[in-house]
């Protein structure tokens, strides 16, 4: 409670100059970090450590010599009169009783979580006012000054307009951490809630920075918390999770965490500027600030929270109590936001035990950790997305809930390469089972700020190589294959920042549209597979509708090795409509807008038309078709994209920064459509196992001129 509502009574007034006296309840584990702390703060005259109880004795020596020992709380409180503080560092699960315990006798510093449900919240609170005691909550970070400074740039405009806040947390934990107590690694011990995961526990102090920051600190200040929850150690809670957090004001912080990395690294809040970002190391305090200023980077100092309570209690228990007195940096009502996020992950189903092939495991015996294949990747894009591992598609990760509506593509098999033969199976060429080779997302799950929108992803080779990538830590708004712009009479259909002519540079807007599909009709095939008809709505941010869309995509089987994928877009204006991107408002070459296709990280690539070979020259060209191939996660794999029949579009090409390929629809001017008017633009993308060369791909689109 941060205030005192009633006078405080005569026996409770306190000289200013009084040591403060104090017990302490665990004396292991953090307890033995409190203990240091009490013995600084006994020297300098502020406390005296009184009693302390445990069921395991501290170590001979580990007290002041005045110190009575006790084995539990109720013996400490019978003994121990005139109690001012009493500090609870125990088990989880013990803290709401030992904190309801301790209200009536003495003001209390409790550790994190606070306890183990929103139900024991409640009645702690209730406690606290009826008894009229101050209670500190453990969430040691908030007493950083760099929090102060976070709230000064925010005010100043330093890094624009905060989009959105993430925090990220990448600790190793052996099989001993989870071996160190009964109740390590538990959601619940003997029917009594402990809910000791990454994110209530470990890493808790990433998430309740990044609550008070967004300034969410009561349960009241949250829309909604999603929690997608998983484990590599043979525990029952989580140990790699994301827990997603929409405040009421609409701010989305993300919170990505594991105790399965590669090594340690010191957890940090991001926060994502319209101007720039600020990262703050909270375990270190400091502050690195990239804005409108240019960079820089500080270390702050810290209030001990244990001394900020005690000063708390001087000024509202002295007889001179000043009309402000100091207020508590983490007070317990202000834990209602943390405590919602608690509660989320207590109801949530159990965690998702990801498949051993997905874990390496570092070290021997007890000192061995779990290692997550890829885990430092996933965090990153799952905090610059603000997506959860289900929506990256990552392959351990829960499967996002299958929609009818939004079908997969598949393929006949060809159940042997012509010229072979299967004993007692098909000859060749005939046809086998079904392969699926893409997968349609509806994109409704999509932060606002990427325009969310329907598109491919994953897609494969026959041979089972992906080839699309979406939501991609250097570009999050970058979706698979589809067709998007960014600007649609002013309207940023493609995510990011938007290019104006007039500012000449790349700028934060709010002024993200969405694509929303009305229907995804998947119409059966024979040898062909399945293909999909949309109707889909490109709609303001206000609702109101700017193009109507037809989408089809329909795959095709080639031979053994290949298949293709053909994709038709008609674009109908509901208003007139001028369709551009950041090339048509004066951007040089970055004529990006229209159909475009992200690739997943590759090496060894290259792209190639015709008559041109390497990303500087093919850029920008005009070519009937162009060529992708390289050497992905799976194995090698070859693209080929026909341009469209309808218009010599130039290709937009990105293999150094990120590896992209386009069909740029307003390359260098918009196009411009009276309401009811339509562009249309056709294309066919060969999707084959192994690489291709020039004559192989010349072939494959000369298959389709002759067609």
């Amino acid at each position: 409670m941060g205030t005192l509502s009633e006078p405080v009574p005569e026996e409770r007034k306190l000289p200013t100059t009084s040591a403060a006296r104090v017990a302490l309840v665990g004396v292991h584990g953090f307890g033995t970090h409190h203990l240091r702390n009490l013995e600084r703060l006994q020297a300098s005259g502020a406390v005296t450590l009184v009693a302390v109880a445990d069921p395991n004795p501290p170590a001979p020596g580990a007290l002041p010599s005045e110190t009575a020992v006790f084995s539990n709380l109720d013996e400490l409180l019978a003994a121990t009169p005139a109690l001012d503080l009493v500090i609870v560092a125990t088990p989880i699960q013990t803290h709401a009783p030992l904190a309801l315990t301790a209200l009536p006798h003495a003001d209390l510093y409790l550790e994190k979580p606070p306890v183990a449900s929103l139900a024991d919240f409640n009645r702690l609170q209730e406690a606290a006012a009826e008894a009229g005691r101050s209670v500190q909550i453990g969430f040691q970070s908030l007493g950083s000054h760099a929090l102060q400074a976070i709230e000064d740039l925010l005010a100043a405009g330093e890094i624009g307009t905060l989009l959105g806040i993430s925090a990220t947390g990448r600790w190793v934990r052996d099989r001993a951490y989870y071996k160190r107590s009964r109740w390590a690694g538990k959601r619940s011990l003997n029917g009594v809630d402990v809910v000791d995961g990454v994110a209530t526990n470990p890493l808790a102090h990433a998430i309740a920075t990044a609550l008070r920051i967004a300034g969410a600190r009561t349960l009241d200040d949250l829309e909604s918390v999603e929690t997608d929850l998983y484990r590599a150690n043979d525990n029952e809670s989580d140990d790699t999770s994301v827990i997603r957090v929409r405040t009421t004001s609409g701010l989305p912080i993300t919170c990505a965490l594991t105790l399965c990395a590669t090594e340690s690294v010191e957890p940090y809040i991001t926060l994502q500027g319209s101007e720039g970002t600020a990262v703050f190391h909270y375990t270190e305090d400091r502050l690195s600030i990239r804005g409108i200023d240019g960079e820089r980077s500080q270390v702050f100092g810290r209030d001990d929270l244990t001394e900020n309570l005690l000063e708390h209690l001087r000024q509202h228990h002295s007889p001179d109590s000043p009309p402000h007195a100091a207020p508590l940096i983490s007070p317990l009502a202000d834990s209602g936001a943390f405590m919602g996020v608690l509660e989320a992950i207590r109801t949530a189903d159990a965690p998702a035990l990801i498949p051993a092939q997905y874990i390496n495991w570092t070290g021997d015996g007890d000192s061995a950790h779990a290692v997550i294949a890829g885990i430092e990747d996933a965090l990153e894009r799952a905090t610059a997305a603000h997506a959860t591992f289900s929506e990256l598609g990552l392959p351990w990760a829960r499967s996002a809930a299958d929609n009818p509506e939004n079908p997969s593509l598949t393929v006949q098999d060809l159940a042997v390469q012509a010229g072979g033969q299967h004993d007692g199976g098909p000859a060749a060429g005939e046809l086998s089972g079904a392969t699926t080779v893409a997968t349609l997302q509806d994109g409704t799950a999509i932060a606002a700020r990427l325009s969310p929108r329907p598109y491919l992803h994953p897609v494969r080779t026959l041979g089972g190589v992906t080839v699309t990538d979406h939501l991609p830590s250097d570009h999050p708004w970058h979706l698979g294959a589809g067709v998007a712009l960014q600007d649609v009479n002013g309207i940023n259909f493609w995510g990011g920042k938007t290019y104006t002519r007039t500012a000449g540079r790349y700028e934060e807007l709010p002024d993200h549209g969405r694509i929303v599909q009305l229907s995804a009709a998947s119409v059966p095939g024979s040898r062909d597979g399945n293909s999909v008809q949309q109707e889909l709505s490109w709609q303001a941010p206000d609702g109101s509708e700017l193009l109507r869309e037809r989408r089809s995509i329909r795959p095709i089987q080639v031979d053994a090795r290949t298949w293709r994928l053909d994709l038709a877009t008609e674009l109908t204006a509901v208003v007139d409509a001028s369709l551009g991107g950041p090339g048509s408002n004066g951007a040089a070459g970055s004529g990006y807008g229209g159909f475009f296709w992200r690739l997943p990280a590759c090496s060894a690539a290259e792209v190639f038309t015709a008559a041109e070979h390497g990303e500087t020259d093919v850029h920008g060209s005009v070519s009937p078709w162009l060529a992708w191939t390289a050497e992905f996660r799976e194995g090698p794999a070859s693209l080929v994209f026909a341009g469209p029949a309808e218009a010599p579009d130039p290709w937009f090409v990105r293999l150094s920064g990120y590896p992209g390929v386009g069909s740029a629809l307003a390359w260098n001017r918009p196009v411009k459509l009276a309401a009811g008017e339509a562009v249309s633009r056709s294309f066919t993308v060969w999707i084959a196992d192994g690489t291709l060369t020039p004559e192989d791909a010349a072939g494959l689109a000369a298959g389709l001129s002759a067609g």
